[in-house]
């Protein structure tokens, strides 16, 4: 038995029968066929065996001592691992109760007592043709899954989880107005000529490290991040979760970007303006989804970030009445901005 079991190179058989000159039979059949044969005079070892290394094929008896036949294959049918494994039962003509009963059970087909070749060999060659149908469609199903896992990864990577359940429930996103919406914009000072001064690699390295750090910032206080604009980082509180004090959740986020941003390769020096009030959020592009907001609280951040000095937070009135309870601020007074006229804004000047 042992040299048939080495010589053949097909698929692998599991044969399990009590009567040695059964297995024996069957295997030199088998064998001569080009399948790898692995005997089972019980029950208990066929199950072991399928359990250590599955074969494509399982030829079972029904009339077994200590384990029958159904017994095996119900434990077979009932184990994720082993349930998808074909199985030939092995029966007497006149024993049609068992026959049908085991293909009620999940058997593939029936084998008949005593074995004719031609007809063994066109039952095995059946079922290892569905069995390799199911393996394909199977794999298939595994692929489509994987390519559903990944772009819902990507999905979460470019969109606010909320705006993604909506986006899977409804097949879309409802443009909305937030209100009491805090928008912190972060700029690197004097990023551009540093691009005319370094490599583009350099460049795309460092901001690269600038934005990842940011991130985990906004994150840690509970803001929302929208997107990057060449070096400009804008973030939002209270947007899509509720939060007491919005502004307070901006300015602790830019105590901390402010610090972090000298400490990394680049050395930069960052500004940042927050704003709070009304917003239009919604998703544009249908090929590459953004999630972006619009609206007049978004552009006076942004305005308000582009009048600070280096390493500054500077917010709008309405912004600084929010936290002046938690932090002194310096008034710099009615500063001519572009698109807003005359805007007062305020400089946070101690943590």
């Amino acid at each position: 038995m042992s040299n048939a079991e080495s010589s053949a190179t097909g698929p692998n058989v599991l044969i399990v029968d009590d009567s040695p000159v059964n297995l024996r039979l069957l295997a030199q059949i088998l064998n001569n066929m080009d399948y790898m044969v692995r005997p089972a005079k019980n029950g208990r070892i066929a199950l072991a065996s399928a359990k250590a290394a599955p074969p494509d094929l399982i030829l079972l008896d029904i009339m077994m001592p200590e384990m029958n036949g159904f017994e095996v294959l119900a434990r077979l049918k009932s184990d994720p691992d082993l349930r998808d494994i074909p199985v030939l039962i092995i029966s007497a003509l006149d024993d049609m109760d068992s026959i049908v009963k085991g293909i009620k059970m999940g058997a593939e087909d029936y084998l008949p007592k005593p074995f004719e070749r031609v007809l063994l060999q066109a039952r095995i060659e059946t079922c290892l043709e569905k069995k390799q149908l199911r393996d394909r469609e199977k794999l298939h199903l595994q692929q489509i899954e994987a390519e559903k896992r990944r772009a819902d990864e990507l999905l979460h990577v470019i969109l606010p989880n909320a705006i993604v359940a909506e986006l899977k429930a409804t097949d879309g996103v409802q443009p909305r107005l937030y209100q009491n919406v805090a928008v912190l914009f972060a700029d690197v000072v004097g990023f551009t000529p540093y691009c005319e001064t370094h490599t583009p690699e350099d460049v795309l390295m460092n901001l690269q490290a600038l934005v990842e750090v940011y991130e985990k910032i906004t994150f840690a206080y509970d803001l929302q991040k929208i997107k990057t604009v060449g070096d400009a980082f804008m973030a939002t509180a209270g947007l899509l979760n509720v939060l007491d004090n919005p502004v307070a959740h901006c300015v602790r986020s830019a105590f901390k970007m402010i610090a972090a941003a000298p400490k990394l390769p680049a050395g930069w020096q960052v500004r940042i303006g927050i704003h709070i009030g009304p917003v239009i959020a919604g998703i544009v592009g249908h090929r590459q989804y953004l999630f972006d907001l619009w609206g007049d609280t978004v552009n006076t951040a942004q305005r308000i970030e582009s009048q600070g000095p280096p390493g500054t937070i500077s917010l709008s009135r309405v912004a600084y009445e929010q936290v002046a309870d938690y932090w002194r601020a310096e008034a710099r007074g009615c500063i001519p901005v572009k698109g807003k006229g005359e805007l007062e804004i305020f400089q946070i000047v101690t943590a």
